[in-house]
C-alpha cells in the first residue's frame, strides 16, 4: 500500500476533502442504548469462537435489535480471542443486514486487518466512517500506523503520521508518538526516535515515561550508554520518575558490556525509587554473567533472587544452561535442565536447542538425538535451529546418511530450512567429496531463488576448488555479476586458494590484483592462502615477496603457515637468509 501524499487506497484525494468537510460540521457524539442485562451476561460468558458466532446470529435476529454497544462488546471479545478473520467476516454480515455500527466496531475491524498483516484492507474501512456518520478518532490512526510498521512500511507510517499533524486530521496523543517511536527504534532509527522525543518536548503533547523508555532502550541497544544515562537524568530533573522498564533497559545495556559496577549502582538507585528487580532484571544479569563465563556468579544471583521472593523461570535456567555449555560442562547444564523440570518449570524449545547444541559441539550425537526425540514428547516442535544444529553435528562426525534422513524429516515436519541449513548441507557434502549431491542441492536452490546470496556462492566456489573442480568454480565466479551479486573478499580468496591448490600461481596473483582493482581489499586470510601455496610448492622467493607485503599491511602468519615455513627452513636452511625479517 503506497501512500503518495497520503492517498488512501481506492478513494483518492476526494476522501480527505470529504472527511474534512464532515469532520468540521459534526460533533463527536456517541450512540448509546440500554443493553439487555441477560445479553451482556451472555457476551461476558463467551469462551470460544463458536459461542461468539452463535450469539451473533441470535443478536441479529432479535426484535427489537440489541444496542450497537452490545455488538461492540462482542466484537472486542472476538478480537481479544485473536480470531481476526472472524471479526472481518461478522462485520461483513452486519453490513449486508444493515445492522447499525459504531466506531468501536470499525476500530476492531481495522485492528483485525492490521493484525492479519493486511493494512491495505484496513485503509479501505475508512470511508465507512464517513458513510455512517461516525467521526474518526486517534485510536483509528494509531492502529493504522502500527499496522504499517508491522508490515515494515516505515516510510508510509511516518508519512501518515506527518499528514495527521500537518493537516490536523486528528491530534496525536502520547500513544501515537509512542507507536511511531517504537516502530522507528525497532528498525534501528535511534536518531529519528530521539528527534521525535525532542519534538514532543516542544509541543503540546508532552512525553511520558513510556516515550522516554523507548528512546532509552534504543540507545542502550546501540551501546550508547552515556546518552541513555544522560536522558535518565533529564527525566529525573523534569519530575518524571523512572520505572522498572527504564532500569531494565539500562541494566541490560551495562550487563552486555560487562560493566558490573554500573549495574550495582543502578540496582541501588532502583531501591531508592522503591523499585525492586523483577525476574527480567535478574535474568539479564544472569545472562550477562554466563556469557562472560562467570556461571558460578550467575548461580549466586539466582539464589539471591529466590531469597528475595522472585522465582526463576525458564529463561533463567536457559541462561545458566547456556553458560555451562559454553564452558563445555555439559553435565552441569544437564543438571540445571533436570532441576528446572523437578521444579515444574516446563522447558521450551530454546532449552532443548541449548543442550542439543552443547552435545553436538562435544560430538555426543547419541545424547543430542535422544533430546531431539524427547522434544515431541513434551508437546513441542523442533524448529529450524534444532534441525540445523543436528545436521551440523552429524556432518562433523561423518554420519552423512543420518544427516540426509534428518533433512528429509525436517522438510516433512514443515520446518523451513534457512540459509544456514543450506550452508551446513553444502559444507558437509563438499567436506566428504560429495560434489554431485552438493551441486544438485545448489542448482535446486538457484532455480527456486531460495536463500541464494553471496555466502552460498562462496561456499560452492570454495567447495568446488577444494575438490579439484576449478573450472566449474571459475564459471560460477564469472557469472556472479550477471545475476546481480557482488564478489566479496571470501569469494576472491576462495578462487585464489583454488588456483594455488592447482599450482596456477600466475592466475592466483592476477586474481589478487583484480580483487584490489575492484575495490575489494584483501585480508589476512587471503595472504596466508597465497603464502601457504608458495610454500607447498617451494617457491620461496615469491613467498618472501608476499610475506613483506603481509608485514607492511600488519597481517600475521596463521599456525598452518608457520608450520609450513618451519618445515621449509628445516629442509633448506638457506630459506632463512632469503627472509631477513625472521632473523
Amino acid at each position: 500500500m503506497k501512500i503518495s501524499s497520503v492517498r488512501f487506497p481506492c478513494y483518492g484525494n476526494s476522501f480527505l476533502s470529504t472527511f474534512r468537510a464532515y469532520y468540521s460540521s459534526h460533533n463527536n457524539t456517541s450512540i448509546s442504548a440500554k443493553g439487555k442485562l441477560g445479553l451482556n451476561s451472555k457476551i461476558e460468558n463467551v469462551k470460544c469462537l463458536d459461542d461468539a458466532v452463535t450469539l451473533f446470529h441470535q443478536m441479529v435476529r432479535m426484535k427489537p435489535p440489541p444496542s450497537v454497544v452490545s455488538f461492540s462488546k462482542l466484537f472486542k471479545t472476538v478480537l481479544t480471542m485473536k480470531h481476526y478473520s472472524a471479526v472481518v467476516s461478522l462485520f461483513g454480515e452486519m453490513q449486508k443486514l444493515g445492522t447499525p455500527i459504531d466506531g468501536v466496531i470499525l476500530n476492531s475491524v481495522i485492528n483485525s486487518y492490521c493484525l492479519m498483516h493486511r493494512v491495505d484492507c484496513a485503509f479501505s474501512v475508512l470511508p465507512i466512517y464517513l458513510k455512517n456518520g461516525i467521526p474518526f478518532n486517534v485510536v483509528t490512526f494509531n492502529t493504522l500506523i502500527r499496522g504499517l510498521f508491522a508490515e515494515n512500511k516505515v516510510k508510509d507510517a511516518v508519512e501518515l503520521f506527518k499528514k495527521l499533524v500537518r493537516e490536523k486530521i486528528c491530534v496525536p496523543n502520547e500513544f501515537t508518538y509512542a507507536t511511531v517511536m517504537n516502530g522507528l527504534s525497532k528498525r534501528g532509527h535511534t536518531e529519528k526516535t530521539l528527534s521525535l522525543l525532542r519534538l514532543m518536548e516542544q509541543g503540546n503533547t508532552k512525553p511520558n515515561i513510556k516515550n522516554y523508555n523507548i528512546v532509552i532502550d534504543a540507545l542502550c541497544k546501540d551501546g550508547n550508554l552515556d546518552a541513555a544515562i544522560s536522558l535518565l537524568n533529564e527525566m529525573k530533573q523534569k519530575g518524571i520518575p523512572p520505572d522498572i522498564i527504564t532500569y531494565n533497559s539500562l541494566i541490560n545495556g551495562f550487563c552486555k558490556l560487562c560493566q558490573w559496577e554500573k549495574v550495582k549502582t543502578l540496582f541501588s538507585e532502583m531501591v531508592n525509587f522503591n523499585l525492586y528487580p523483577n525476574v527480567r532484571t535478574f535474568n539479564m544479569m544472569i545472562d550477562g554473567l554466563c556469557k562472560e563465563g562467570k556461571v558460578e556468579d550467575a548461580e549466586e544471583v539466582m539464589r539471591h533472587m529466590t531469597h528475595k521472593g522472585v522465582e526463576p523461570d525458564v529463561i533463567t535456567y536457559n541462561a545458566i544452561m547456556d553458560g555451562y555449555c559454553l564452558r563445555g560442562q555439559l553435565y552441569r547444564a544437564r543438571i540445571m535442565f533436570d532441576i528446572m523440570i523437578d521444579k515444574c518449570i516446563e522447558p521450551d524449545i530454546i532449552s532443548y536447542n541449548i543442550l542439543i547444541n552443547g552435545y553436538c559441539k562435544e560430538k555426543k550425537l547419541v545424547e543430542a538425538m535422544q533430546l531431539l526425540r524427547e522434544i515431541s514428547q513434551r508437546g513441542l516442535k523442533p524448529n529450524t535451529f534444532t534441525y540445523t544444529t543436528i545436521l551440523q553435528g552429524l556432518f562433523v562426525v561423518g554420519r552423512i546418511g543420518s544427516a540426509e534422513k534428518i533433512y528429509v524429516e525436517m522438510l516433512s515436519a514443515g520446518s523451513i530450512p534457512d540459509l544456514y541449513t543450506h550452508v551446513t548441507l553444502l559444507n558437509g557434502y563438499f567436506k566428504y567429496g560429495l560434489v554431485e549431491e552438493a551441486m544438485s542441492l545448489f542448482n535446486k536452490l538457484e532455480r527456486k531463488r531460495e536463500n541464494v546470496d553471496i555466502e552460498l556462492y562462496n561456499i560452492v566456489i570454495k567447495g568446488l576448488c577444494k575438490n579439484g573442480k576449478l573450472d566449474e568454480a571459475h564459471a560460477i565466479f564469472e557469472k556472479l555479476s550477471s545475476i546481480g551479486l557482488l564478489s566479496d573478499v571470501r569469494t576472491y580468496t576462495a578462487m585464489i586458494n583454488g588456483f594455488c591448490l592447482e599450482g596456477m600461481f600466475d592466475e592466483a596473483k592476477d586474481m589478487l590484483r583484480k580483487m584490489e582493482d575492484n575495490g575489494c581489499l584483501s585480508n589476512n586470510v587471503t595472504y596466508n592462502v597465497i603464502v601457504q601455496g608458495f610454500l607447498r610448492c617451494s617457491k620461496i622467493s615469491e613467498m618472501a615477496t608476499f610475506m613483506k607485503e603481509m608485514t607492511g599491511r600488519g597481517f600475521s602468519f596463521y599456525a598452518t603457515t608457520s608450520e609450513l615455513l618451519v618445515k621449509a627452513i628445516s629442509e633448506n636452511p638457506s630459506v632463512l637468509d632469503m627472509i631477513p625479517e625472521l632473523h
